[in-house]
């Protein structure tokens, strides 16, 4: 099974909460962190910059399409970031762990 954890970046605590609430109750995820950040980027052909907050949302590669669908709806981001990567390695029982909370089926 492969296991992914998925980078997504919110315009506030409470857009972030909302999202990782909605993730973890549809057993999209397992765990969620999220972590106040401050973002440089470009946008419309100017480099912005601000505070956001980052999502860390460990889960199942499987499980990416249905996790990526239900951000972009609850996000107020044009253009969301969500991107993952695979974890190759991690503890065992950690693994397994995130394999028992989220979605079986």
């Amino acid at each position: 099974m492969t296991r992914i954890i998925v980078f997504s970046t919110c315009a506030n605590k409470r857009e972030a909460k909302k999202i990782a609430q909605v993730l973890l109750r549809s057993r999209l995820a397992a765990c969620v962190n999220i972590l106040p950040i401050t973002s440089f980027y470009w946008w419309k052909d100017k480099i912005r910059n601000g505070s956001e907050c980052l999502l860390i949302i460990k889960t199942k590669a499987r499980l990416f399409a249905q996790l990526q669908r239900r951000i972009s709806k609850l996000s107020s981001y044009k253009v969301p970031e969500i991107v993952s990567i695979k974890i190759d390695h991690g503890l065992p029982s950690y693994l397994e762990w995130i394999d028992e909370e989220t979605l079986t089926k």
